[in-house]
């Protein structure tokens, strides 16, 4: 690292880093409320994950202003987000089939709002904030993962891999 950019304070380094994400991807905080906002709409409306959502969250607006900042936190490492997803999440009834879905409609929606750089660089975080949750999600029942092995709940309760 180099004086120059040893002295430049932690924000400054943090707005470069934003600004070249803009440019590569064309990320911007409107599009991140765009995705967010169509994500959100097809969980509800979907079969396996709108019911877990829905018996959590009774007025939606608040989560989505939470998630807004989480993914320009994690798209374009701004900082808005200050909260603890791996909690939040580790007391939901869900496992891997539950995070394949998630990923599924959100890479639709991604697909569909956003253009490919921009699909791309959500999508690549989105897969790695999917695994991370399943490792805490499979932590929390005492099954600790191996390289590619899944989380997976049985009909009676019993964990698995």
């Amino acid at each position: 690292m180099s004086a120059a950019e040893e002295l430049r304070s932690g924000p400054e380094r943090r707005e470069e880093l934003t600004a070249e994400i803009v440019a590569r991807t064309g990320i911007t905080e409107a599009m991140i409320e765009r995705l967010v906002r169509s994500f959100y709409a097809k969980v509800r409306a979907d079969e396996v994950l709108g019911p877990i959502f829905e018996a959590r969250i009774r007025d939606w607006e608040p989560h989505l202003q939470q998630m807004f900042a989480f993914w320009s936190s994690v798209a374009l490492m701004t900082g808005r987000y200050h909260g603890t997803p791996m909690v939040k999440h580790m007391r939901l009834p869900v496992d891997a089939g539950h995070f394949d879905r998630w990923l599924a409609l959100f890479e639709q929606t991604a697909r569909e709002v956003c253009p490919p750089e921009a699909a791309a660089h959500f999508m690549e975080r989105a897969r790695r904030i999917a695994s991370s949750l399943e490792m805490g999600v499979a932590g929390t029942h005492g099954v600790i993962l191996g390289k590619g092995e899944r989380f997976r709940r049985s009909k009676a309760g019993v964990v698995g891999l």
